[in-house]
């Protein structure tokens, strides 16, 4: 299972969850196998800089990358519809929050 989590910075797993989906710095992407972190890689947000179509331009690179799961504080209904679109499913949860901590919280890794 491949997880991005929309971040502020390039900290990887001590990143902190953005508030934003659409206007995250980052996403932080983690590879999950057996509840264990296989891989951590950190990409710019490709949309950060757009007026409009955020959402449909973040789940294309994200579909792209084979994310099945998206982690965020906050996402519009454009950027949901579109990553349903490409089956990714959606979880919010508390800005701020570090990235390793909201995959335990979750549940993803053990």
């Amino acid at each position: 299972m491949r997880v991005a989590i929309a971040t502020c910075g390039d900290k990887g797993l001590q990143d902190v969850v953005a508030p934003d989906f659409g206007r995250s710095r980052t996403f932080t992407i983690v590879e999950i196998e057996d509840g264990k972190i296989k891989s951590v890689e950190t990409v710019n947000n490709p949309a950060e800089n757009l007026q409009r179509k955020r959402g449909p331009t973040i789940a294309r690179m994200l579909a792209n990358k084979n994310v099945s799961a998206v982690i965020s504080g906050n996402i519009g209904p454009g950027a949901s519809g579109a990553l349903e679109q490409f089956g990714i499913r959606v979880l919010i949860v508390k800005p701020g929050l570090k990235v390793e901590e909201v995959l335990r919280e979750q549940g993803l890794i053990t």
